[in-house]
């Protein structure tokens, strides 16, 4: 709302495009992660055999909804059959 009254510089405005991207990819590796005190982290294998069809939607379809949508139904499905 701040800024509707002002126009950004182009420098700010293709830097800040790169913040949901920054923000996402943080919290997908923080899911792929398991830490363990004192050793070296783990692969959580459920998140990342749900990521690869949710990646592939993102790329496919480069929608929000879709991309959330396909990574809770192989999430689920994939605890559901313990894969």
């Amino acid at each position: 709302m701040i800024l509707k009254k002002y126009r950004l510089n182009e420098k700010i405005i293709n830097f800040l495009s790169f913040v949901p991207i920054t923000i996402m990819s943080a919290l997908w590796f923080e899911s792929l992660f398991v830490q363990h005190l004192g050793h070296l982290p783990s692969l959580n294998f459920e998140n990342l055999v749900a990521s690869v069809p949710t990646v592939l939607s993102a790329i496919l379809t480069k929608s929000l909804l879709v991309v959330v949508v396909v990574g809770a139904i192989s999430l689920a499905l994939i605890r559901f059959f313990g894969v």
